[in-house]
């Protein structure tokens, strides 16, 4: 009988048991290498998109301590600008007036035409914020919306003529004259509707505002659904805010600009849930920040947040310093009406 050889003998309960042990142990290190492996290209893939992040900055970051606000303190400087009795430096009507042709005035106060019908209002996109979901049908009647932003120059015209307050972004009460054309900004919801009604026009609803932006189907962003930086002044590639008229590639399907990017602008609603949202009711509750009464809070200089029965205003379009995600036509920024910031802007509308 022939005698078996070594690789044909079966193996005993201990070689089995080393060779299990063996397996486990090459399993979990190829693992723990992929898991590592993996890290680290995650780590390598930020640190490229910090780099990235920083070339594209719209100021040299050695200055970046000069472009930090702290939590509101546009709100609470604006508040002290408002009761700055001192401060009455502005344009007169002749002035303003001499400040662009005609023909540039009539084009800044045009309006485009949206016809009547109905468009798809939100998205049901489940990686987008609770508040912008879940899409839903509105129906409007034919509207006009102004062609751009309200920009310095128009701003002026309204200062000048009713004696407002400027701008807290208008340095001895008059604009840099090289931001002419672009939006005004550090306005907050209660300038834009007195604006808007000087001009006899009012705010968009927030429908409208949308509408205008994104067509009737159902599009991300005014152009389309793929993001084009080049359509757009978003997410600081330019670092400021830039003239109405740069983006004539990003218009909307009515013809109307900046409509993501640029400036967010505030709309005339209230910020509400949408009907069958499944968004958490707290998100939609105006807070305040308010002294807190605990020894340790005090001695660490922190406040509490607390809700109130107001509401935050909405607002639309994200800014030069929004995200890409914030600029599409169907998110919904907010914030209080007495707010403002160096991105707030806003555009008016007429009922036809």
């Amino acid at each position: 009988m022939k005698a078996k050889t070594p690789s044909s003998r079966a193996l005993s309960k201990e070689d089995i048991a080393i060779r299990k042990r063996y397996i486990g142990a090459t399993f979990v290190t190829c693992v723990v290498v992929a898991l590592v492996g993996g890290t680290i290209h995650v780590v390598q893939l930020g640190a490229n998109r910090m780099t990235e992040l920083r070339n594209n900055a719209g100021y040299d970051l050695a200055d970046e301590r000069k472009h930090i606000r702290a939590a509101g303190e546009d709100l609470f400087k604006n508040q002290w600008h408002e009761h700055d009795v001192t401060h009455q430096a502005r344009y007169t009507t002749e002035e303003v007036t001499g400040l662009l042709p005609s023909k540039q005035w009539l084009e800044l106060e045009s309006q485009v035409t949206i016809p009547e019908g109905e468009f798809e209002m939100g998205t049901d996109n489940i990686k987008t914020d609770a508040q912008n979901r879940p899409a839903h049908k509105v129906f409007l009647p034919t509207y006009q919306i102004d062609k751009y932003p309200v920009t310095n120059a128009q701003y002026a015209q309204f200062v000048a003529q009713t004696e407002r307050r400027v701008p807290l972004s208008w340095p001895d009460g008059k604009f840099k004259s090289e931001e002419i054309l672009h939006p005004v900004v550090m306005v907050t919801w209660f300038d834009a509707k007195a604006y808007c009604g000087w001009a006899n026009k009012r705010l968009p609803t927030e429908a409208e505002w949308e509408k205008a932006a994104r067509g009737d189907d159902a599009r991300r962003w005014p152009w389309g659904n793929v993001i084009d930086t080049l359509r757009l002044n978003n997410y600081y590639n330019v670092g400021s805010t830039t003239s109405v008229f740069k983006y004539d590639n990003g218009v909307s399907p009515y013809g109307a600009y900046d409509m993501a990017g640029n400036v967010q602008e505030w709309v005339l609603d209230s910020f509400e849930k949408y009907a069958d949202s499944s968004a958490p009711a707290v998100i939609f509750v105006a807070k305040v920040a308010v002294a807190s009464d605990d020894p340790e809070d005090k001695r660490a200089k922190m406040g509490r947040i607390v809700n109130t029965d107001k509401k935050y205003k909405v607002m639309r379009g994200g800014s030069w310093k929004g995200d890409p995600f914030s600029s599409s036509s169907y998110h919904r920024g907010y914030a209080w009406p007495n707010s403002t910031s160096d991105f707030f802007g806003f555009r008016c509308a007429s009922d036809v």
